[in-house]
């Protein structure tokens, strides 16, 4: 696959690239089977937006700059996300997938329907008792400028979530 919004993603693939090998944080790719497979399911067959497929080709299984949380598979996720939405009462309303997990309580996503390099949303589905009356907010115009950013955080030694 040809990458034309996640070069930073592709030229920065660990967090600590002067680390021994186990404190690295190399990012995992996704094979393009995994990627169709989860399209098939999530987005009624139709491709991703493209920095959506980048990213996971480049980092579907780990990337240092999200987390996805203890599960095995971005299926995985992606199915806890939609069970909370339910048990919460949520709805974001319109297709989309989710990238990043916070704190249990809330997840980064993107719509499948916004072109190919979508805005990032944050979604609080649990816990906030009022704290959060728009519990579902933008937190970036793009895909690739929230990875951008937050790979930049890392090389400074912030906190990236």
């Amino acid at each position: 696959m040809e990458i034309q919004y996640l070069k930073h993603l592709q030229d920065n693939p660990m967090r600590n690239p002067h680390a021994e090998s186990k404190y690295q944080f190399r990012i995992k790719p996704m094979s393009l089977e995994e990627i169709e497979s989860l399209e098939q399911k999530y987005n009624n067959g139709k491709q991703f937006p493209k920095a959506l497929r980048e990213l996971l080709y480049l980092a579907g299984k780990d990337c240092y700059v999200f987390d996805y949380s203890v599960f095995d598979s971005m299926d995985e996720m992606q199915e806890y996300v939609r069970e909370k939405l339910v048990d919460y009462n949520r709805n974001i309303g319109r297709p989309f997938f989710a990238i990043d997990l916070y704190g249990g309580i809330q997840a980064f996503y993107v719509c499948l329907d916004e072109g190919d390099d979508p805005a990032v949303y944050g979604g609080v589905y649990h816990g906030t008792r009022g704290a959060y009356p728009d519990w579902n907010f933008k937190v970036a115009e793009t895909l690739s400028a929230h990875i951008y950013s937050r790979i930049e955080r890392s090389k400074k030694g912030e906190n990236i979530f």
